[in-house]
């Protein structure tokens, strides 16, 4: 496995993540808890960024590993 693909399982994983963090800041009613889950979404939104970025970064120095 190349660090690119490790790369975009992580990815793939941190959006999952983060849709289930939408989800339960939606379900939720308490507003300290909603507070709580924005939060944590902000902080994957974030990562999900620096993670995008590295992987233009990869693909741009090593080709091959494009849309793997």
């Amino acid at each position: 496995m190349t660090v690119a693909s490790q790369i975009q399982k992580t990815l793939a994983t941190l959006k999952g993540s983060q849709g289930t963090l939408r989800l339960y800041a939606m379900q939720t009613q308490d507003q300290e808890t909603k507070l709580v889950y924005n939060e944590a979404l902000e902080a994957t939104g974030i990562i999900i960024n620096d993670l995008e970025k590295r992987i233009q970064t990869l693909e741009y120095q090593e080709p091959q590993y494009k849309g793997n």
